[in-house]
């Protein structure tokens, strides 16, 4: 079915508006977008994106900025820059915008209740006129507030098709919709980090010592995340003094208790902490430093840290929550653990004290094949196809 969705895609040129976060917003929503709507216009669509003029009020963002400070727009993508989240006259605008250009589809981004009203409401005044599916990254919050059910019910009863990148979030969907259009596609890989480099190059530049081992906690710090368990089991763990935890990302919540769990563990002397957002030109540094890429989520949906992971062939030690478990093999692309530190700290020595990272590198490359952008586009558009019958 795949394989004629995408011959079909190269009969019909389809105008396709993607409704989420782009340039100059940043972060991993926005780096997917752009990844999404460059390869739609390589496979012969009209694909353009519909960003936010305000995405969060500056009160409810927990990090330093919005913003993507260094880099530039990516080129070849038209990025109109709209959605105003709090603005419900903006949003009629927005939708009069949508209708005026007659996409065969529109295709929103959604990963947070607190988008429900804004999308919900463009959804419902535009339905007439295309097809609306969503992209949902979560419909069940990692973190619950009040509100959240009855904003992504408002949101997905506006839809006529869903895809999710895991199968946790597709079965989710079936608290709000029943049985509706569904897809369920791999992440794909990331690939505008640039090309790999060599891990001296990328020490050099990070100021490390080439000569270590560096298991790589990577990207926004937030309680689901796991970074308290991968201290605690690291502490645990029967590794060498040439084996460091490199942890690097913002803090979305209070730092003061991993810096307690850092300064009380036995190898603080091994752990380096890069508190701080890591520009898309630092990125591939980071993953080329490092021997293994470490997610000890409490749980998750899926996550595009290990789709960039895929792309630099970097074993992976991820928990056995959620999409996490469903894309990276045990024992073959690297290791899958419960949520307990002592596992965790015996699956670390086991992977530095044996000789798992050539053996698990070779496996990635072989295994990321199935991550490549064709296969998404693919189930986009006979999803697609499927939804605008109705």
């Amino acid at each position: 079915m795949i394989v004629l969705a995408i011959f079909a895609e190269l009969l019909e040129r389809l105008k396709i508006f993607i409704i989420g976060p782009a340039f100059p917003l940043r972060g991993g929503p926005a780096e997917f977008n752009q990844n999404l709507c460059m390869e739609l216009i390589k496979a012969g669509h009209d694909a353009q994106i519909i960003s936010y003029s305000l995405q969060y009020p500056n009160f409810l963002f927990p990090g330093s900025s919005q913003y993507e400070t260094s880099g530039q727009a990516p080129l070849g993508i038209k990025i109109h820059t709209l959605i105003n989240t709090i603005n419900p006259l903006n949003w009629f605008n927005v939708a009069r915008f949508i209708k005026k250009e007659k996409p065969h589809f529109i295709l929103f981004r959604y990963w947070l209740p607190f988008f429900g009203p804004c999308l919900g409401t463009i959804a419902r005044l535009v339905k007439s006129k295309t097809t609306v599916l969503a992209l949902t990254d979560n419909v069940i919050p990692h973190e619950k507030r009040i509100g959240d059910k009855q904003f992504t019910n408002y949101f997905i009863k506006g839809c006529h098709g869903f895809i999710a990148m895991s199968q946790s979030v597709l079965k989710d969907i079936d608290l709000f919709a029943g049985k509706t259009n569904k897809a369920y596609s791999p992440h794909p890989m990331y690939e505008t980090y640039g090309l790999p480099v060599t891990k001296e190059e990328a020490c050099k530049t990070l100021q490390l010592d080439s000569n270590k081992k560096y298991i790589l906690f990577f990207g926004l710090i937030r309680h689901y995340k796991g970074l308290d368990l991968l201290i605690e089991a690291f502490g645990k763990s029967k590794v060498s003094q040439d084996v460091h935890l490199l942890i690097a990302g913002e803090f979305y919540e209070s730092k003061e208790n991993y810096l307690q769990l850092i300064a009380s563990s036995s190898k603080k002397e091994q752990i380096i902490l890069h508190d701080k957002f890591i520009p898309n030109d630092l990125v591939k540094h980071y993953f080329c430093a490092s021997s293994l890429v470490a997610q000890t989520y409490r749980n998750a949906t899926n996550s595009g840290v290990t789709m960039v992971g895929y792309y630099y062939n970097k074993p992976m030690l991820v928990t056995n929550v959620g999409g996490l478990k469903e894309i990276v093999p045990d024992g073959k692309c690297g290791f899958l653990v419960n949520t307990d530190t002592n596992e965790i700290a015996s699956k670390l020595t086991s992977y530095f004290n044996g000789d798992f990272e050539n053996q698990f590198s070779e496996n990635v490359k072989i295994e990321k094949v199935k991550y490549e952008w064709i296969t998404f586009i693919g189930n986009l558009i006979e999803l697609y196809r499927k939804s605008s019958k109705y």
